[in-house]
């Protein structure tokens, strides 16, 4: 059975980055599986008691995350087992449970197991630069590569390795309508830069499961901001700027000219 593979860091990167190809993979038969590193410990708290949720976050963000992956049909989900590390400079980073601290041959046997089990046609993570820098959205990028390299050893690779991609015309049309709309953008969103329209080789259409995507998004209440522009930005401006995600093929070979118009292209 064709399978796809998706390294994120936290709960509810699934569903903002991936979501759509998650949903469009399962509606095509495709099998899903999902790696996260940490439980999002970390982070701000909405729609709930902070500090009576605090101490119990990683469990309520389990459970945001186990309905999104119903949602979006995920077949397998598991954690590796590390702790949210926290925003870039957090004291949180050098909690020694904290992946972003994790050794790296560490991380990626952890990855590497997973791999060896499912032997995926298609897996997926973040660019090098984690997509805004978080800690544990790079460490994901580092770790699924030295896991791959690590299979690559042992005679096994996946037929695609892609790298989930924001474009700078994205980036843009992003700020543009939250402009236009008087929406202030969270402050990840501020740091992402983007990645050259150039480099990008796949786009993915996934304007059909917008309200999935949209759904699953929702069932993390915990991290759902009610003024957040999931909610306040118009449908056509969710529609414009998330129907479509677009990847960098980073091993492997195109199934069809730049750029595709799947991941499966090809297989």
């Amino acid at each position: 059975m064709t399978t796809l593979l998706l390294v994120h860091a936290h709960p509810d990167d699934e569903c903002i980055a991936t979501g759509g190809v998650i949903l469009r993979a399962r509606h095509d038969g495709i099998r899903v599986v999902l790696l996260t590193a940490t439980r999002g410990e970390e982070g701000d708290i909405h729609n709930m008691d902070a500090a009576v949720t605090r101490p119990r976050l990683g469990e309520v963000r389990t459970e945001e995350l186990r309905r999104s992956c119903e949602i979006l049909g995920v077949d397998r989900q598991e954690f590796l087992g590390y702790r949210d590390s926290g925003m870039a400079g957090a004291p949180s980073n050098d909690d020694p449970r904290a992946f972003h601290f994790a050794p790296l041959p560490e991380a990626a046997e952890l990855v590497a197991t997973f791999l060896r089990e499912e032997r995926p046609d298609v897996v997926v993570t973040y660019t090098a630069d984690g997509t805004y820098w978080h800690p544990d959205h790079v460490k994901a990028h580092q770790s699924t590569v030295a896991a791959l390299d690590l299979l690559h050893d042992e005679g096994w690779s996946p037929a695609k390795f892609y790298m989930h991609a924001v474009p700078r015309s994205a980036v843009d049309a992003i700020e543009r309508r939250a402009r236009d709309a008087g929406v202030e953008l969270p402050i990840e969103v501020g740091q992402i830069v983007g990645i050259p329209d150039d480099e990008i080789t796949t786009d993915v259409d996934v304007s059909p499961f917008l309200n999935q995507k949209r759904a699953a998004f929702h069932t993390h209440l915990s991290q759902y901001e009610p003024d957040s522009p999931f909610s306040t930005i118009a449908a056509q401006i969710f529609e414009a700027t998330l129907g479509n995600e677009r990847f960098i093929l980073a091993r492997g070979a195109l199934g069809e000219p730049r750029p595709e118009s799947s991941l499966f292209a090809g297989l």
